[in-house]
């Protein structure tokens, strides 16, 4: 994703190493200064980490394929590092933060959110985390339709965040200055949504001991959020649709119409579609609601946003006095291979759980609740370790196979070749992510929080070529 690019300016392998694994899993992608030399025309940078530089000149020059862009970019620079000083000095830069090394999470993390707003585009005031491509669609469109008042038709699976896209419409609309009234049709008795859609007057019903404004009242030169719209009642709807078509309203028990000017964002988890074949949706209604139809994507089907979700709910998190949890990459590989039914909410009050359960600890997939762990879990290796482990060509003969007989956490009688063993555990965890993502090394790529090249020179290396596709 070239709105993630991160240039990392470092000349020591093991810290380059330590901050460009760090930043892929907080969704970014790490590029190394030494190793670029041109930059694709319309490429957008997030930011640069500086470290070990001899000078500003050296830095300039790593700099200088980012063009205009350079003296722009918010910087991560390393307290020890030997131009700190000159860089904080410097009034051309103005967006530098210092972090301590060796390198730690909660720093860095908390220094990138001190830098968020910096790093946002510009063109961006949405409030949703991700950079995937289907969240990108999604922002693209809320950008078309908020400063317009057609009604919006929310479809999304249960806790994908439908309710969100209704407030960010409302948000980016003229109308934001108005009120956003939601209620939930779903949760209402049939025999009391007319009540608290359009309200009722003194005496209208036992218990109607006063009059009472409903939501289009309270709504008025604002939004109304229908949601759960799907499980609204047939003679219900036939009301609401007369309040569409008319704009005209009459409270329960009274006869004095009443016009309202809202904006209507309808959403549900249903079929309506099926319903209206079903008999139990009108299909005038649907026609009238989906003016401009638009579709939450479920959590599985982005899960490149996965470090993006987690950072901004550890975020959340802190700032109600909690401590925020960082998940390892096996628990991340774990938690990718889930299917999250309860998509964004179940992600939500997963992280939340494991804050409360391991406070500013490290969460590895065997910590993860059961039906999270998934395949048995590998024990941990760092990233940098297995990369100097792997330096030097490996005989690889077969490949390590999950679930055999053995644990490969634990030393045979007669010891191993500790190379190839961790060789076999990578090929074995390459060859999965092959098979996840169709043979897609980009998809791949994503899933074992590499590059695509680096994924691509491991390919060649274990002559696993043909088992991909280009992509």
């Amino acid at each position: 994703m070239k709105s993630s690019n991160f240039l990392v300016v470092e000349s020591d392998p093991s810290r380059a190493d330590a901050v460009g694994s760090a930043l892929a899993f907080l969704g970014y992608r790490p590029v190394l200064a030494s190793r670029m030399h041109t930059v694709e025309a319309g490429e957008a940078w997030r930011g640069a980490y500086v470290g070990t530089v001899d000078d500003e000149a050296e830095l300039e020059g790593y700099l200088a394929p980012l063009g205009r862009q350079a003296r722009e970019l918010p910087m991560l620079v390393a307290a020890d590092s030997p131009i700190a000083t000159a860089l904080i000095a410097d009034d051309n830069i103005q967006n530098v933060e210092l972090i301590d090394m060796p390198l730690r999470y909660e720093r860095l993390s908390e220094a990138l959110r001190s830098l968020q707003a910096r790093m946002q585009p510009a063109v961006s005031s949405l409030r949703f985390v991700g950079q995937s491509g289907p969240m990108q669609r999604v922002n693209s469109l809320i950008r078309q339709v908020a400063p317009f008042d057609s009604s919006v038709l929310v479809l999304g699976e249960s806790g994908s965040g439908k309710e969100l896209v209704a407030r960010t419409i409302h948000d980016c609309s003229p109308r934001r200055d108005k009120p956003f009234v939601a209620i939930n049709c779903g949760a209402i008795p049939a025999e009391l949504l007319e009540s608290e859609l359009f309200g009722h007057e003194k005496g209208a019903f036992t218990g109607a001991i006063s009059s009472r404004k409903g939501r289009f009242e309270l709504a008025e030169g604002g939004t109304l959020f229908l949601d759960e719209i799907g499980d609204m009642s047939l003679p219900m709807q036939v009301k609401l649709l007369r309040v569409l078509q008319e704009r005209v309203f009459e409270r329960v028990g009274g006869n004095r119409a009443q016009r309202c000017d809202v904006r209507i964002i309808a959403a549900t988890h249903r079929d309506l579609e099926g319903a209206i074949e079903r008999g139990t949706f009108r299909e005038d209604l649907f026609y009238r609601l989906s003016v401009f139809p638009l579709e939450m994507p479920p959590l599985r089907q982005r899960l490149e946003d996965l470090p993006a979700l987690i950072a901004e709910f550890n975020q959340r998190l802190v700032t109600r006095g909690l401590s925020s949890v960082r998940f390892t990459p096996s628990a991340m590989n774990a938690l990718c291979a889930h299917a999250w039914p309860g998509n964004v909410r179940e992600l939500s009050n997963l992280v939340e759980r494991m804050a409360i359960l391991m406070p500013q600890g490290d969460v590895r997939a065997a910590d993860l609740p059961e039906k999270y762990r998934g395949a048995t879990p590998v024990e941990e290796v760092s990233g940098a370790a297995l990369i100097a482990m792997m330096e030097a060509e490996p005989d690889v003969t077969e490949t390590f196979r999950y679930g055999g007989e053995g644990d490969p956490s634990v030393l045979p009688q007669g010891g191993l070749d500790l190379k190839d063993h961790l060789a076999g555990i990578e090929i074995g965890l390459i060859r999965q992510a092959l098979d996840s993502a169709n043979g897609v090394v980009a998809h791949a790529a994503k899933l074992l929080r590499v590059q695509r090249t680096t994924l691509v020179e491991k390919l060649r290396k274990y002559g696993l070529s043909e088992a991909a596709q280009a992509g």
